[in-house]
């Protein structure tokens, strides 16, 4: 009788570690650019050659905030982690703090200027590789540079797969399957973790992008932000100057009836026709 008993608890201890053993946690990565609204009036300081970050509102980058999001579907469906990082000041916290509101777990801050593309990606790969992070969603650029080369150049440096202008992903196990936007169409593929995306709208839909409620506020003050110094990384590029685009001239408003000026003015004056 007491030998049965233990065969009977040493089978349950096997099932049990079996079952942790073939269990997959994704631990997810969601860079986050802190970039300014949309709304914001643009402009520059000494001679052109800076931003002039007086009175501009500053949030999370649209394409990556649907990158947040997708990220958010992945812990709620599939149990996976989701940190968010952003490379820069002091300054980019607010941004941080919203996107834990909206659900990450954690935040990460390298404490240095977002100088270039090459130095932020330099700065992200040593952050994935110290985190052990299986998928890396970023949005495929920021809407204040438009680079569009952080996501490719971090996956050259940590050798992961890589899938650009994505709009649709699911992650079966270690699986994947992505479509990207190309051309006259969409593109389906299979890959494999690890993996970075570039996500751009169409990731999740518009309407399931996420506005902090007061609880998620509440709780991302207890979340970790932590702050890492950056590793050394030397710009690529450097700024030359700023310009904004040329104003629009002014509007000539020509009578429904009169075709001949209206054809006169398309061909000799704005050259469309």
């Amino acid at each position: 009788m007491h030998s049965k008993i233990q065969i009977i608890i040493f089978i349950f201890v096997h099932k049990k570690k079996t079952f942790k053993v073939n269990h997959f946690y994704m631990k997810i990565l969601v860079c986050i650019s802190h970039v300014p609204d949309t709304t914001s009036k643009i402009n520059f300081t000494d001679n052109d050659t800076k931003f002039d970050t007086n009175g501009v509102q500053y949030v999370i980058n649209p394409n990556d905030e649907f990158g947040l999001t997708r990220a958010m579907w992945f812990k709620e469906k599939q149990g996976a982690s989701v940190d968010v990082v952003n490379v820069g000041g002091p300054e980019t916290e607010p941004t941080l703090r919203k996107a834990l509101a909206i659900g990450a777990d954690s935040a990460i801050r390298v404490n240095t200027p977002a100088t270039d593309g090459y130095a932020v990606a330099k700065q992200l790969a040593k952050v994935v590789n110290d985190g052990g992070y299986d998928l890396v969603i970023a949005g495929r650029e920021s809407i204040d540079y438009n680079g569009n080369m952080v996501p490719g150049m971090l996956a050259a440096m940590i050798d992961a797969n890589f899938v650009t202008n994505c709009i649709s992903l699911e992650v079966d196990g270690t699986s994947a399957k992505a479509t990207r936007e190309i051309d006259g169409g969409k593109e389906t593929v299979s890959t494999s973790l690890p993996l970075v995306i570039g996500g751009q709208k169409g990731l999740v839909e518009e309407s399931d992008l996420r506005i902090p409620n007061m609880r998620g506020i509440m709780m991302a003050r207890k979340k970790p932000l932590s702050v890492v110094e950056p590793t050394d990384a030397n710009a690529e590029t450097n700024v030359v100057g700023f310009e904004k685009p040329a104003p629009k001239g002014a509007v000539k408003l020509v009578d429904a009836d009169n075709i001949d000026e209206l054809v006169n003015l398309l061909h000799n004056e704005a050259k469309v026709i």
